[in-house]
């Protein structure tokens, strides 16, 4: 039972701190500007890791490598901890489960995204962090809105991408597992 408590503590932790590096990640990827409130918080929580990494790993071609790598870090990190409580260390299920991980943190990311920008565009389009949600599903939503037309004035590509997000996800298991 200690396990299980220790374990939903440190996947908690590093979920919401994996989950923090990809957005600023993503952020800086799609070059948008988040709201004050939001960037304070974030770069708060991420410049410890980040900004020591960012010496040996700067930036290059606009990305921000430093954050996505301190991402697979925390994953791997999680996975180690929790492995070294239950007395399981082995190198390839240390690679596969921290893989998993961070994949899952990215597509439970960009789907949450997709629903917050729907959920938006039927609360309230004109929410403060409704053009900065949007901004970072365009990447997504742009090449399928060339593909799928309006259907009267309802847009079906977040639909898509949700779609095409979980198949995605789907391959990514399997072929994690099929390494493992």
């Amino acid at each position: 039972m200690l396990q299980n408590i220790f374990s939903l503590i440190i996947e908690t932790i590093a979920s919401v701190l994996g989950g923090v590096l990809l957005l600023r990640f993503w952020i800086q990827a799609v070059r948008v500007r988040p709201p004050q409130q939001l960037a304070q918080f974030i770069f708060t929580l991420s410049d410890w890791a980040v900004k020591p990494l960012r010496r040996l790993l700067p930036g290059v071609g606009g990305y921000d490598w430093a954050s996505l790598i301190c991402a697979v870090l925390v994953a791997v990190a999680c996975i180690l901890l929790e492995l070294g409580v239950r007395s399981a260390f082995n190198a390839s299920l240390i690679f596969s489960l921290s893989a998993l991980l961070f994949f899952q943190w990215v597509f439970y990311g960009l789907i949450a995204l997709l629903i917050i920008e729907a959920i938006f565009s039927w609360v309230n389009p004109n929410a403060p962090l409704a053009p900065f949600v949007r901004a970072l599903n365009e990447p997504l939503l742009r090449p399928l809105r060339r593909i799928i037309p309006l259907i009267g004035s309802v847009d079906l590509s977040p639909l898509a991408a949700l779609i095409l997000l979980r198949v995605v996800h789907q391959l990514v298991i399997y072929l994690i597992s099929i390494v493992a």
